[in-house]
């Protein structure tokens, strides 16, 4: 479970933002699928994420998507708001607009390293110093190396938390290489000895590697998968559950075929919670990774 309101720990569900299919956001089908996480034992919520779409939504619809969600989870579970962006002066100030909000709603901020800049280590540095300085809760690192073109590595990672540990808490790790992930997680336990701060949480950003990085010292999983299968990544989250992560593995590979969050919207529209309507440049996905999805949740159902 979620340890306090500063290390969420445990399973993360990286929420989507359902659409209609004129486009608008669907409140009830969100509202379903935070019940839906609920109810199947996830720990907390990722609200705003890369999974929920949200650099295609105005400002406006976003306070909307932060407004539906924290009416409708009233405390019953923990919330973290993804905030990243690539122009830290903007990032800063913009935190300190919605700092009340913060405050009040969210236990901590998911924060995305700059994408397209491609920062040195050291810009990295002086970044997420800033947003965390900024920002009136804890900031959680987000390395996708895959999606902004540049790697925090491990050594950065920590001297962030030892410059700021009661402000950089945590990183979500989705670089994708387990051995960078693993060192990571040995300097957190190195850097806990020397110190008296709170060891730096690694989370698995990664779906497929999640029951390995547990293994290894993880504290838990930020998951796309979540979405539509939460009891099973529970378990494979708290249970380290390996032939769990197995049986899974060929819907997760899928889910990413064609991009995130095609993928899970495919399933989830199977699954009957939502329309499967994406905002451009996302599209869904082909008829025949649909047809794949298909066959595999069939296979699923049957196991």
């Amino acid at each position: 479970m979620t340890e306090s309101r500063h290390t969420p720990t445990g399973l993360g569900t990286a929420l989507i933002t359902p659409f209609r299919t004129d486009g608008s956001i669907d409140d009830n089908a969100l509202r379903r699928l935070i019940d839906r996480q609920i109810e199947g034992g996830t720990d907390y919520l990722v609200v705003l994420g890369t999974t929920g779409e949200a650099v295609t939504l105005t400002d406006e619809e976003k306070r909307h998507v932060i407004d539906v969600a924290t009416d409708h989870t009233k405390g019953r579970i923990p919330l973290v708001l993804g905030m990243g962006g690539n122009n830290t002066a903007a990032l800063t100030r913009q935190l300190q607009e919605v700092s009340p909000m913060l405050t009040r709603y969210f236990c901590a901020i998911l924060s995305v390293c700059p994408y397209y800049n491609k920062p040195s280590q050291e810009g990295l540095f002086r970044h997420f110093t800033a947003v965390a300085e900024a920002s009136p809760v804890p900031v959680i690192l987000y390395n996708v190396p895959g999606r902004t073109g540049v790697n925090l590595l491990p050594e950065t990672a920590i001297r962030l938390h030892e410059s700021m540990p009661d402000r950089i808490t945590g990183i979500k790790e989705a670089s994708g290489n387990p051995e960078q992930i693993k060192h990571l997680i040995r300097l957190t336990e190195e850097s806990h000895r020397l110190h008296t701060a709170a060891p730096l949480a690694v989370i698995s950003g990664d779906d497929g590697i999640t029951a390995e990085l547990m293994d290894a010292g993880a504290s838990g999983l930020i998951s796309v998968a979540a979405n539509a299968f939460p009891e099973i990544f529970c378990r494979i989250v708290h249970q380290h559950d390996h032939s769990l992560q197995e049986r899974y593995a060929e819907i997760v590979r899928l889910l990413f075929a064609e991009g995130n969050p095609s993928g899970i919207k495919t399933v989830l529209a199977a699954q009957g919670f939502i329309s499967n309507q994406l905002r451009l440049p996302l599209v869904p996905n082909s008829a025949s990774v649909q047809q794949a999805i298909q066959a595999e949740m069939e296979k699923l159902e049957q196991l």
